[in-house]
């Protein structure tokens, strides 16, 4: 029951510290230690000097490391800081006091240094638990609590500004640890921690680190600090029973002895075992008994990294010299650097009044008598701004009162001592060494190649595996359901003579071949059920189990050994594809209707590009039209023969025979294959005809896809369940279902039996095949999964299938995955080919047009006409262009002869010039309804420049040689067309 006094006003620590204080205080507090210990030192002389007091609280015992290395360090600090600093005018005084490991003690120690002594703050305590109570009482008289070894992460959360930690913090190393156990692939560990406020502190963030790199904690070993040898030997036994092998220890360096002792002697050292101790036990290891040392070969630590400089070499040497001691831990360190922290805070608060206000005369027992600190909030805002380079590394806190965390060394125990084997920094991660070039390379990374050799308990070559099998003699239970159906995969028998069990199937058979190809030996035994109970407890659970997402809510599931996902059975019918239109089924309706739209374009580009300069595309505008179609149909065979002038055409032509030679190519190859190989095609198209229909569909009864149906849309009055192959293909007969829905594996094994009547559609649904079950967290299941890999990829596995399916050449593959098509070519696979024929026309068709607009842009230019001085109209311009256009163009080499053999011939009908032959020349000159011609009249130039009126006689004249066969006789008809 509490007592009276606890329910007053007042915070709950301040409640259980007055009553603790009241109960043991009469005996416990010494009135007479106040005398200060170096009051004077180093400055008797210096009568401007400010002595300033300081508390340290501790616990001085013989056989603590922890307060005796401390305490002489911070001595040791006060002592050489000083000397190097003699002009500072300010001192401080040590008073110390004798926590005796008793958390009361330490508490009433503290009330009698602030409220008898007055120290302006308090190295220490040495420990979490008395310095949870030892920060409310600092806060509550201003006093600054300096820790150099309290390290629990719960005393983050008091979140005090009066309390600063001058050490790592146990939440950092576990980030370490758990690196540790991720580059060596462990999936499991368990916490040994003593069951006090040190060892609880760094569960949490213990759990936490593990967690993240997927390693689990199956048990929490909590051992208490009084424990005798025969119940830590009971812990052990009990550990032993477990498949984990890997253990986090994080004890007291006294406990940690007794536990390794223990450990060897059960058996607990040897190969196979891990064992991870934190820095709390490491930083020790230089100073405990070489019998200690000998039960912990091969375990592995963590420490923090204080660098080697020569200010540390030369302290460890005068360290040594004074005390006559070779055990300096990193305690003894961050006690130096925590001491010479506060004085130089102490310094730079100098001129302020150190005094305390609101003291009382009442007992010292007494919380609400102690004064507050006028000095303590400008120390601790110094404090928290203090940085220098220190003997344990670079000292400088946090925000939140926390030195800055530093890097880990992780060693490992051989012979009499620890050797260093690796680093670890936040942001780096492991290394082997600590150097520049190796942090570069190394971050990010964890794998176990980045720490040097490790000797592991034992002294095996291999890494152990991190769990085993419990040596109790006990088997791997595998739980094989007894079921009817589909066989193949899982079947029990029992035979009734001999009352045995057998248990064989494709799925115990890929089993059995995995645990072959595990590296180490696997003892198990099957355990078949009919149901299962809450009484059945197995270790694995083989069947014929889908890898599904919510059932991996509950179990751990390996990689799968078979194919995924769940598709839909149809029978078959012949494709009926051999008609009278069988030859358009080898091209889709939108390639066909591209190709003849093509066939059309070009036969106009090579229309524009041509007839103006060729002879094969001139003549009427029926005659033109035809021959476009005809050249550019013919070219789908090859049997154009018009003659082709432009270049461009040429290279239009070119190309577009390129893409006709392929799709002919292609269009054969398919037809051939239409006519000439056998066809199934299925009798449903695709689930949304189901769906649309209203059929039914059937699907394996105890199965997951009964559910998958009704989130698809299918009714429940439609669904037909099935038990086994010949119950499915019954129900096929029988005509009462049209299709059924089942996973692949299903399926296959179905169609081994029965290739010809059905086929299987592209997966519906996709899911993770079979797969092997494990409870929530099994180590098992990364050894057994790479062991699939293994298996799968190996012959092993055909054999297995072989035997139990037949062989895959037995039967064709039957998969509409080719179906939806029906074999058919679609513009999808020839779309870049009429892209760039379509490109090589237009650009050939554009060139064209600049070039003819350019060499007649006076036809469109708006001159004004002679005789009317009116501008013609665009419209008009643009006619005389496209006249222009439909005419030949006489410049061109093709037509170029027939110009020059009309001018000749109609010289050599006005001179009687001989000719070898006889010609005939058909000419367009205007002339004068009066004037006849003769041969005085001369060109046709001449007879246009003496035209009188606006007539156009079209004048036949024939060449032909006369009697003699001298000369040329012209006969010349007179008819006149008038326009």
């Amino acid at each position: 029951m509490k007592p009276r006094i606890c329910r007053r006003r007042g915070p709950r620590n301040q409640c259980w510290l007055r009553f603790c204080i009241t109960a043991v205080c009469c005996a416990a507090v010494i009135s007479n230690m106040t005398a200060v210990e170096g009051q004077s030192t180093g400055s008797s002389s210096n009568n401007a000097t400010v002595v300033v007091n300081i508390g340290v609280i501790l616990d001085l015992n013989r056989t603590d490391f922890v307060g005796q290395v401390g305490l002489s360090c911070v001595e040791m600090a006060v002592s050489e800081f000083y000397d190097s600093h003699p002009d500072y005018t300010t001192r401080l005084a040590i008073a110390t006091r004798d926590s005796q490991r008793d958390v009361v003690l330490a508490a009433a120690s503290a009330l009698d240094l602030i409220k008898n002594v007055q120290v302006q703050a308090i190295l220490g305590p040495e420990t979490s638990m008395q310095a949870n109570f030892l920060i409310p009482l600092g806060e509550k008289a201003q006093v600054p609590i300096i820790s150099f070894s309290a390290s629990s992460p719960t005393l983050a959360s008091i979140r005090s500004p009066y309390f600063f930690r001058a050490t790592q913090k146990d939440s950092t190393q576990v980030n370490a640890i758990a690196a540790i156990v991720k580059a060596f692939g462990w999936r499991q560990a368990v916490p040994v921690y003593i069951d006090n406020a040190f060892g609880q502190g760094i569960v949490p963030s213990l759990v936490d680190s593990l967690d993240a790199v997927d390693a689990r904690v199956p048990y929490r070993s909590a051992i208490s600090p009084s424990a005798t040898d025969d119940q830590i030997g009971q812990e052990l036994y009990k550990l032993m029973t477990m498949q984990t092998r890997v253990f986090v220890v994080h004890v007291s360096p006294h406990l940690a002895a007794r536990l390794f002792a223990k450990a060897k002697e059960v058996g607990m050292m040897s190969a196979g075992y891990v064992w991870i101790v934190t820095d709390g036990i490491t930083d020790f290891l230089s100073s405990v008994d070489p019998s200690v040392l000998k039960s912990m070969q091969g375990v592995l630590g963590v420490k923090p990294h204080v660098p080697q400089t020569k200010e540390v070499i030369d302290f460890r040497a005068r360290w040594k010299r004074k005390f006559r001691q070779d055990h300096l831990n990193s305690y003894g360190l961050w006690a130096y650097d925590a001491t010479v922290a506060l004085a130089m805070a102490v310094e730079k608060t100098a001129d302020d009044d150190n005094i305390f206000s609101n003291v009382s005369d009442s007992s010292s027992t007494d919380l609400e008598s102690i004064g507050v600190s006028s000095n303590g909030p400008n120390l601790a805002r110094e404090l928290s701004r203090t940085s220098f380079a220190g003997l344990s590394g670079d000292f400088a806190m946090e925000e939140d009162g926390e030195l800055r965390a530093s890097a880990y060394e992780v060693v490992n125990v051989n012979g009499n001592g620890a050797r260093v084997v690796g680093f670890w920094t936040r942001g780096e991660g492991l290394a082997r060494e600590r150097s520049s070039d190796v942090a570069t390379t190394s971050r990010g990374g964890s794998s176990r190649a980045k720490l040097g050799t490790v000797i592991w308990p034992g002294d095996p070559g291999a890494v152990p595996r991190g769990f085993e099998i419990p040596t109790s003699g006990k088997k791997l239970r595998i739980g094989v359901p007894v079921k009817s159906g589909f066989s193949e995969f899982v079947s029990v028998t029992t035979d009734l003579e001999t009352n045995k069990t057998s248990v064989i199937g494709y799925s115990i058979d890929i089993f059995e071949a995995v645990v072959q190809a595990l590296p180490y030996a696997l003892p198990f035994e099957y355990v078949p059920y009919a149901k299962p109970n809450g009484e059945q407890n197995f270790e694995c659970m083989i069947a014929d189990t889908t890898v599904i997402a919510n059932r991996s809510n509950y179990v751990d599931f390996t990689l799968p050994y078979t194919e995924s996902g769940v598709s839909m059975l149809v029978p078959v019918k012949p494709n009926g594809s051999k008609n009278a239109w069988s030859f358009l089924k080898p091209l889709t309706w939108d390639l066909w209707v591209t190709t003849f739209l093509f066939f059309l374009f070009i036969g106009f580009v090579v229309w524009a590009l041509e007839h103006r300069i060729s002879k094969d595309f001139r003549g009427p505008p029926s005659h033109q039209v035809g021959t476009s179609l005809w050249f550019s149909f013919s070219t789908m065979v090859f049997a154009h023969r018009e003659n082709v002038v432009s270049n461009l055409a040429r290279t239009v032509v070119i190309i577009w025979c390129l893409v006709v030679l392929i799709i002919t190519q292609s269009y054969t190859a398919s037809f051939t294959s239409l006519l000439t190989v056998q066809r199934l095609q299925p009798t449903v198209a695709d689930m949304n005809e189901l769906l649309r229909k209203g059929d039914f569909v059937g699907y394996q009864d105890v199965s997951f896809v009964f559910g998958l149906l009704k989130r698809l849309g299918f009714r429940d009055d439609r669904l037909v369940p099935y038990k086994n192959s010949e119950h499915c293909n019954s129900l096929f007969n029988q005509g009462k279902i049209v299709a059924a829905f089942d996973e692949v594996p299903y399926i296959k094994l179905f169609l081994a039996k029965h290739c010809s009547k059905y086929m299987m559609t592209d997966p519906t649904y996709k899911a993770d095949g079979f797969g092997f079950v494990f409870p929530k967290g099994s180590p098992l299941v990364a050894d057994i999964s790479r062991a699939i890999l293994n298996v799968t990829e190996g012959d092993k596995m055909t054999k297995i299938e072989e035997a139990w399916f037949g062989k895959k050449d037995r039967c064709p593959e039957s998969t509409t995955s080719t179906v939806s098509s029906g074999g058919q070519l679609g513009l999808n696979s020839f779309w870049s080919l009429f892209m760039i024929a379509g490109v090589a026309a237009v650009s050939a068709l554009c060139i064209f047009t600049v070039q003819f607009v350019y060499e007649y842009r006076k036809l469109m230019s708006p001159q004004v006409d002679d005789d009317s001085q009116s501008k013609p109209s665009f419209w008009g311009r643009l006619l005389n262009l496209l006249k222009t256009f439909d005419n030949k163009d006489l410049e061109c080499h093709t037509f170029r002869g027939d110009r020059v053999g009309d001018q000749n011939e109609v010289r050599l009908a006005s001179l009687n010039v001989m000719s070898p032959s006889m010609y005939s020349v058909h000419t367009e000159f205007p002339v004068d309804s009066t004037q006849t011609l003769s041969p005085s009249m001369g060109s046709s130039s001449e007879l246009h420049d003496n035209t009188i009126a606006q007539e156009v006689a079209i004048i036949s004249i024939d060449l032909h040689p006369d009697s003699d066969g001298e000369g040329l006789v012209a006969t010349a008809n007179d008819e006149i067309t008038r326009h």
